[in-house]
């Protein structure tokens, strides 16, 4: 494996405004504690990461301090979120690379991910770890998919080889700085990548690491935590 370092950023500088709720996504209550908490505490119980940063907006009001006390050893806070994913990610790398070397990874996590477990996170750094390029977690498409044209079935799309992107996902500090200044407008990192004409790895996840995104989702990711062995 590698002898460079890993590092965590997790862009939470948006709103979630498909949850229908006046407080940004992030800071929802989920099984009695922020919902960026659980995934922000998975990243820092990884030993081989030395630094987790969350990068919020810069007037960001609700970020609850005292929740994050014991986390203060490897969590940092970046106010220098943009408008979109990908701005605020960009951002994120610049502030840290004083710290972080141009070849160290950068594991880039959802805030709203927050079932995502240490094991989870181990898998993706002993498989990507010594690969020239990077990669992501990911599960395969099980569902029939179809493209919608009119609130109608337009067509079948066939789901082989199909996989639904997760995170985090994880590549270099320089080589994702340079792909996102090439590809701002990209809703993941792998994207960026992809543009430069690379081919990141696909590391096979499970759907436990759900993204929260509607209220359910709420209600499933706290299923999900308290039947975890």
């Amino acid at each position: 494996m590698s002898t460079t370092s890993y590092f965590a950023l997790v862009p939470a500088a948006g709103g979630g405004s498909r949850m229908g709720a006046s407080l940004p996504k992030q800071y929802l209550s989920l099984a009695g504690r922020p919902l960026i908490r659980h995934a922000l505490a998975t990243l820092c119980a990884v030993a081989l990461i030395e630094r987790v940063y969350v990068v919020l907006s810069p007037d960001d009001a609700h970020w609850p301090e005292d929740e994050f006390s014991d986390l203060a050893a490897k969590l940092r806070v970046l106010r220098c979120g943009g408008a979109t994913r990908a701005e605020s990610v960009a951002n994120g790398l610049r502030a840290m690379s004083g710290v972080v070397a141009v070849d160290d990874w950068v594991l880039v996590h959802d805030a709203a991910r927050a079932c995502l477990s240490v094991d989870h996170v181990e898998s993706l750094i002993r498989a990507v770890g010594n690969d020239a390029v990077g990669g992501i977690l990911a599960v395969p498409v099980a569902d029939t998919l179809k493209r919608e044209a009119w609130g109608r079935i337009a067509a079948t799309v066939p789901r082989e080889d199909l996989w639904q992107a997760q995170t985090p996902q994880m590549f270099r500090h320089r080589m994702l700085s340079t792909a996102l200044a090439a590809a701002p407008s990209v809703t993941d990192e792998a994207g960026a990548v992809e543009s430069l004409g690379l081919k990141p790895k696909l590391v096979a996840a499970d759907a436990t690491n759900l993204k929260v995104t509607y209220p359910l989702d709420l209600q499933l990711a706290e299923w999900i935590l308290a039947n975890r062995k």
